[in-house]
């Protein structure tokens, strides 16, 4: 693509942190997006007010504000032609707006697009304790949006936030990879190590203080463990207040507008592609097609290779996700998976993580290297969706595209066992994790199981047997694929070992 008026190039980028020391003082996500949207306005030398597309990343911590649409568009003086906000809060929301931003731009239909999203769970919390009057001062807005319906056979066996699921993934990979528990740690921990180290450096970060392998790996009251193999520095840390947003425009634009060509980033093509809904009716839990499909089709569309990269944002939420991004991508695990910081470190704001590494990778870009990779994760594994940036244009990008990639990843994906809830019997162990509570002591764990004809169930795990809890979490065997029994309980169904 040639014509200037159809090429999207990032032009203004903004993000911000709020710690109000009394949360009444705080910014809500209304107000975290105004004051992201106004640096943006401010990088780019552009007037909000001109722009003709805002898009919004859903937001929880102030869930009663509904559709910010309208009320944002006049805080920030606009009146755009097209206003609207993402259906739910997925970690790959971001990307996707940023996608159809330049798909629209590629059709001439806007010349200046604004995507935005802001979480205020730190201000929210805070609001919550003070409400609670000494009572339960706990608030976890997270379990709170997952647990809002009847729990369903999932949800029964501890299966219901995000934290509780991706342990499946890490367990079942690290059997699939053959590594020990101790080297998949220890892997965890390097990466987790240098997403701090980067963190420190980026003032947009929430935590600027770096964290060696040692740190991450060590078990105490400032790092208790969460969900086997899971500690609190290995997982999303969405206590914070933070907001981040972009502006993208045509290049013709850009150039009238007298956007310095030194702070143009160009958009690359990007590939989308999902697991399903539910976690118990996928493939497998040792990899993800869909993931495989939207990162290699990524690299084909633009016709570039990892060698090409000098940055790249591998989205982590939990360590099993830029574990496997990494290995389909082929990007080494001792350099730097992120120009933000990661989702612990650098901070996690629910749904719009990846607004903050897009503007992270802009400043990075626009500082030094070439060509930058962004893949974004969300729901529970379950949402995948990459794109490039650059500080030339990339020959290969057109638009509009479509990025919906899914088909393919269909074609990819094996057969999706059935689903028994009433099983007692023989099986083996698919996947499994231990639960902990804020004193660190396991409160229950759950084992997703493969019966004698392949099907899958799932079965609780009595936290109480010692022997149990040291075969499945101290790693001196490998309990992924270890045959054992689905028992009968008063309340459903238990797990022994062979």
């Amino acid at each position: 693509m040639t014509d200037p008026e159809r090429i999207p190039v990032i032009i203004g980028v903004g993000q911000v942190n709020d710690r109000p020391d009394d949360p009444d003082e705080g910014l809500d996500s209304l107000g975290l997006m105004v004051a992201a949207l106004e640096l943006a306005a401010k990088d780019a030398g552009v007037p909000l007010a001109d722009i003709d597309s805002l898009a919004i990343v859903d937001q929880i911590s102030f869930h009663h504000l509904g559709k910010l649409c309208e009320p944002l568009a006049a805080a920030i003086g606009a009146n755009p032609a097209i206003n609207y906000q993402s259906a739910a809060p997925h970690g790959d929301t971001p990307v996707r707006l940023l996608n159809e931003a330049a798909n629209r731009i590629g059709a001439g239909e806007v010349k200046l697009a604004a995507i935005v999203g802001g979480e205020a769970l730190r201000t929210a919390a805070g609001r919550a304790v003070k409400a609670a009057s000494g009572e339960d001062k706990s608030y976890n807005a997270i379990r709170k949006v997952a647990t809002r319906r009847e729990p369903n056979y999932a949800q029964k066996h501890g299966l219901a936030a995000p934290v509780d699921v991706y342990p499946l993934y890490e367990n079942a990979t690290r059997a699939a990879w053959g590594e020990s528990l101790a080297d998949a740690q220890f892997e965890s921990a390097e990466i987790w190590s240098r997403f701090s180290e980067v963190a420190a450096a980026n003032e947009g970060a929430w935590i600027r203080k770096p964290a060696s392998p040692e740190d991450i790996l060590r078990i105490d009251e400032r790092n208790r463990p969460i969900a086997f193999p899971y500690s609190k520095l290995m997982v999303a840390n969405s206590s914070v207040n933070q907001g981040a947003g972009f502006i993208v425009a045509s290049l013709a634009e850009a150039r009238r507008r007298g956007v310095a060509e030194d702070r143009l980033i160009y958009v690359g093509m990007g590939a989308a592609a999902k697991e399903p809904a539910s976690i118990l009716h996928r493939d497998r839990y040792d990899g993800s097609v869909s993931m495989e499909t939207s990162i290699t089709r990524t690299l084909a569309l633009n016709g570039i290779t990892v060698e090409d990269f000098d940055h790249v944002e591998l989205y982590s939420c939990f360590p099993c996700v830029p574990k496997m991004a990494r290995r389909i991508l082929g990007w080494p695990w001792d350099r730097p998976a992120t120009v933000f910081g990661g989702l612990t470190f650098g901070g996690g704001p629910i749904a719009n993580y990846m607004s903050h590494a897009i503007v992270s990778m802009t400043q990075k870009l626009r500082a030094e290297g070439r060509t930058g990779f962004l893949f974004a994760n969300g729901g529970f594994a379950t949402d995948n969706h990459c794109i490039v940036l650059s500080r030339e244009p990339i020959a290969a990008a057109q638009f509009p595209q479509d990025f919906d990639y899914q088909a393919e990843a269909e074609a990819k994906r094996g057969p999706v066992p059935e689903l028994v809830e009433d099983y007692a019997g023989p099986a083996t162990i698919e996947s499994y994790t231990v639960f902990y509570g804020r004193d660190g002591a396991p409160k229950a764990g759950v084992v997703a199981a493969r019966t004698p004809d392949n099907k899958r169930t799932l079965a609780h795990v009595d936290v109480t047997d010692a022997a149990m809890l040291a075969f499945l979490t101290e790693g001196t065997v490998e309990p992924v694929g270890t045959p054992g029994q689905v028992v009968p309980l008063a309340e459903g169904f238990g797990w022994r070992p062979a």
